[in-house]
């Protein structure tokens, strides 16, 4: 079984044409080179030591299974974030504001998470972030914040989204510039033939018997995940120009039980779920009916109100799967009921039966670390075709967990005796294919009957409709001569008619200044160890929300 566990210290900084990855020590794996999913020549990367005196190092460090960290330079000075699939924009609250180095403008914002705030200013430095460097990065110097990732010594979160999200993007749109674009986007500007992907995989330290730290990775694959490249690429939802890592979710797979889920959200395929995949949300977030069919069924398993949890008996196995494009991801039973984060002795519910407060009509369930720990994922930013076109966005998962070896591992850690032969029943979706219907031979010799009439009654009709067409086209013409004989000639001849402008011509977008309201709505759900808070609009600080009544409205100095 290949469970991935991120180092408490592990360091790397490699330049993007030679990968750029944490080194990992990992079971049954023989080498640790990258594998290209696509680029140019062959290399050698090197491999940094998380002790080495190299000043090429970056160091990424996992708190208690809630929150993956990694170092990022910003103004020549290294500062701890939170990586963040859930949100697109880098802020940082150094020790003083604005942070050494940097160019802090007059425009200010207030960043309301899921769980969380960050207050400051936009500025810009020089950032280096996993050895890419990047000569002039927009990013919030923050000067007050509440944020968990705080509580572990990050001094910021860094958001691996799309631009469209960015609310440091859309407000320097706002002053015509076009310099406010994500980290990614830029650092996949700047090195233009290199594959525009990130690639994760997680720790679990409530294992003690696995030895295989994590990994993240641009534009690289670490070499033993290489079956991901060929694995079913996940469209995003919306597959054209999504704001969010989000993907269809079709079910949830609960020993041999299959659960069907459901969306809220208008125009979603029926019999799924949007998913959001976020590596700054420590749990899984899902609807209550789900949560009860996870956990309900439990002897000695109760919904704790005051928690907004289940409370779980810890020697209690739950074998768990998710269903996403036809593919089947099994949870590892210790990310399903987690130990308590007050109390050892007492053990959680990892999915939790709440709807997330932020992002509404965006997605219906966050998928958080709880479930991330259990896959490989890659998140590409889409394909480069021959002349240069990038095509949509996508995610690959590559299933980590055996639920036999699961349940074993489950078991040696808690107590009791290992499951076997545990299986799980894919939901049947259907995508518009073929479906075979078998018919009474009454029903089959009238249709065959049909068949033969058919086209003579057609050849009928069409003759009826041919001698209509014939009479209308000539009452038309009498009518247009005996009216031509009447009218007078004008004297001058009217103007010819210009044609109608292409509606980007009719419109200009670049001096609209208004449009929808843009509310920015990142999704970093990281807990404390003292208490879990569920998420609710009072995360959103009174007095800090900024002056956003002019609207966002479009971004034409920027491309999402």
């Amino acid at each position: 079984m290949r469970l991935l566990a991120l180092s408490p210290l592990l360091a790397l900084s490699i330049p993007l044409s030679n990968a750029v990855k944490f080194p990992v020590k990992r079971l049954n794996v023989a080498s640790n080179s990258l594998q290209r999913r696509s680029g140019h020549g062959s290399f050698a990367p090197s491999v940094f030591a998380a002790s080495s005196d190299d000043d090429n190092t970056m160091q990424m460090t996992n708190y208690h299974d809630l929150l993956y960290l990694a170092n990022i330079t910003v103004g020549g000075i290294d500062y701890p974030v939170q990586l963040d699939t859930g949100s697109s924009d880098l802020w940082i609250k150094g020790p003083t504001s604005p942070l050494p180095n940097s160019n802090v403008t007059s425009q200010t914002y207030n960043l309301t998470y899921g769980i969380g705030w960050a207050n400051g200013s936009i500025a810009y430095a020089p950032v280096e972030f996993a050895g890419i460097k990047i000569p002039s990065q927009a990013y919030l110097d923050v000067s007050s914040a509440l944020n968990p990732a705080l509580s572990y010594g990050a001094d910021g979160i860094v958001g691996l989204g799309f631009t469209s999200l960015s609310t440091v993007d859309a407000l320097v749109n706002r002053t015509g510039a076009s310099t406010g674009r994500s980290l990614l986007f830029n650092a996949f500007a700047d090195n233009p033939s290199e594959p525009n992907f990130i690639a994760f995989s997680m720790q679990r330290t409530s294992d003690p018997t696995d030895d295989a730290p994590g990994t993240f990775s641009i534009g690289e694959v670490e070499d033993g995940y290489v079956a991901v490249l060929n694995s079913t690429a996940i469209p995003t939802y919306p597959p054209n120009s999504p704001s969010r890592w989000n993907v269809l979710l079709e079910a949830v797979l609960i020993g041999t039980q299959t659960i069907s889920v459901s969306s809220s959200i208008p125009g979603v395929p029926a019999g799924n779920a949007v998913a959001l995949i976020d590596s700054g949300t420590s749990y899984t977030y899902a609807t209550p009916d789900v949560c009860q069919a996870i956990y309900g069924n439990i002897p000695g398993a109760k919904y704790d109100s005051s928690l907004g949890q289940w409370i779980v008996p810890c020697d209690a196995e739950v074998d768990v799967a998710l269903q996403i494009a036809g593919q089947i991801f099994p949870v590892h039973p210790l990310d399903v009921t987690p130990t308590s984060l007050t109390d050892p002795s007492t053990c959680v519910g990892s999915f939790v039966p709440q709807s997330v407060a932020v992002g509404e009509n965006s997605f219906d369930w966050l998928i958080g670390d709880s479930v991330l720990r259990s896959v490989y994922t890659i998140y590409d930013f889409g394909d480069f075709d021959s002349s240069g076109k990038m095509g949509n966005p996508y995610i690959k998962m590559l299933a980590l967990v055996d639920p036999n070896e699961g349940s074993r591992d489950f078991h040696q850690v808690r107590g009791g005796t290992a499951s076997g032969n545990i299986t799980y029943n894919a939901a049947n979706v259907t995508n518009g294919g073929s479906t075979s219907v078998t018919i009474s031979e009454d029903l089959a010799n009238t249709l065959n009957k049909i068949g033969v009439y058919v086209p003579a009654m057609l050849a009928v009709m069409a003759l009826n409709a041919l001698v209509i067409i014939l009479l209308l086209i000539t009452a038309v013409v009498y009518m247009v001569r005996r009216r031509g004989k009447g009218n007078k000639m004008r004297r001058t001849p009217g103007r010819a008619l210009t044609p109608m402008p292409p509606r980007s011509e009719l419109y200009d977008m670049s001096s609209m200044g208004g449009g929808d309201s843009h509310v920015y709505q990142p999704v970093s759900m990281a807990l404390t160890e003292d208490t879990f808070v569920p998420p609710s609009p009072a995360f959103s600080k009174p007095g800090f929300a900024g002056d956003m009544s002019g609207g966002m409205g479009a971004r034409p100095k920027s491309v999402a």
